[in-house]
């Protein structure tokens, strides 16, 4: 058990200051979860931490590959309609 940080990731340490279980190291490239140490707060909060603070959509993936905050979760923007919403500003 066990969640993932990807390269979307913007390494603004925020998921590292919540992580009860000190699971979140800073890696090479972006912030890393150390498989051994993470519980997915699992027993502790209903949900897991470093995905409520999150900032960025999909940089946090749950133990079955699926974001854990998807496209459109943060931002209220269904991703069919952003593509449309980012034509329009850039238009103006």
């Amino acid at each position: 058990m066990a969640l993932k940080i990807v390269e979307s990731c913007v390494n603004c340490w925020a998921c590292a200051d919540v992580c009860p279980s000190d699971a979140i190291t800073r890696g090479s490239a972006h912030f890393e979860i150390l498989a051994a140490k993470c519980t997915e707060c699992d027993g502790e909060y209903a949900d897991p931490q470093c995905a409520a603070i999150c900032p960025v959509e999909g940089a946090i993936l749950l133990a079955d590959g699926t974001p854990a905050n998807p496209a459109g979760s943060l931002t209220g923007i269904p991703p069919e309609r952003l593509a449309e919403a980012m034509s329009e500003i850039q238009a103006r």
